[in-house]
């Protein structure tokens, strides 16, 4: 009797081989894609920025410093610029101030369930204004400075997270929620260092920078 032939695309141990193939080169390429990932999103360091090396998350201590958001054409969006120190809150913060301040913040926004109304990185609600680059927005500079009286952002910033019933800036205005100047500072400390974060991006159509305020672009609420 003559040997049937079979195709190889019938053949159960070829489909078995090529299983063992597929899954042994799909979980190195996750293992490879997971250290990449972690190596995208590890905090910098003091030093990192002291020596003027970019890094996605940077330190803390990147509040000491000016941040700026512009237009990067090689990657086609704007992407965040780490300018020269200036003062935070009348003071240039040492790495453990900082990390302890933007850990209360952090506390701060989740304490105070910020993301029932607006987005953080990505994350939350849209009945309110995106915060993630909320710090580069310009009303906080001559506008809100002007409304609250104060002579810095960061203080603006403050005064409006602890008051906002006074300071009307959005059709949805936000509650009174009860913060302290202690909390209203590392929540400043917090919406700043977010807004050095790189996000490719993200949220898309934010053009915020002061010369496009002032060519006439439009707010960030």
């Amino acid at each position: 009797m003559a040997k049937e032939n079979l195709s190889v695309w019938t053949s159960i141990s070829f489909w078995r081989r090529s299983a063992a193939w597929v899954t042994g080169f799909a979980t190195i390429l996750l293992i490879w894609l997971t250290f990449d990932t972690m190596g995208q999103i590890s905090m910098g360091t003091d030093a990192d920025l002291q020596k003027g090396i970019t890094k996605r998350v940077p330190a803390p201590t990147v509040i000491n410093y000016h941040i700026d958001y512009k237009m990067s054409e090689k990657r086609g969006h704007e992407v965040p610029v780490i300018g020269k120190k200036e003062p935070f809150f009348g003071k240039e913060w040492s790495p453990k101030e900082a990390a302890a301040l933007l850990h209360l913040g952090k506390l701060g926004s989740q304490a105070k369930n910020c993301m029932n109304c607006h987005t953080l990185l990505g994350n939350g609600a849209y009945y309110a204004p995106d915060l993630t680059k909320a710090w580069l927005d310009p009303m906080w500079g001559a506008t809100m400075q002007g409304m609250t009286g104060k002579s810095t952002k960061e203080e603006a910033m403050a005064e409006f997270l602890m008051h906002p019933e006074k300071y009307p800036t959005h059709a949805r205005m936000m509650p009174n929620l009860g913060i302290t100047a202690e909390e209203a500072k590392g929540l400043v400390a917090f919406l700043k260092h977010m807004s050095s974060i790189d996000t490719n991006g993200f949220p898309r159509g934010f053009s915020k920078t002061v010369d496009q305020f002032k060519a006439g672009g439009t707010n960030a609420h």
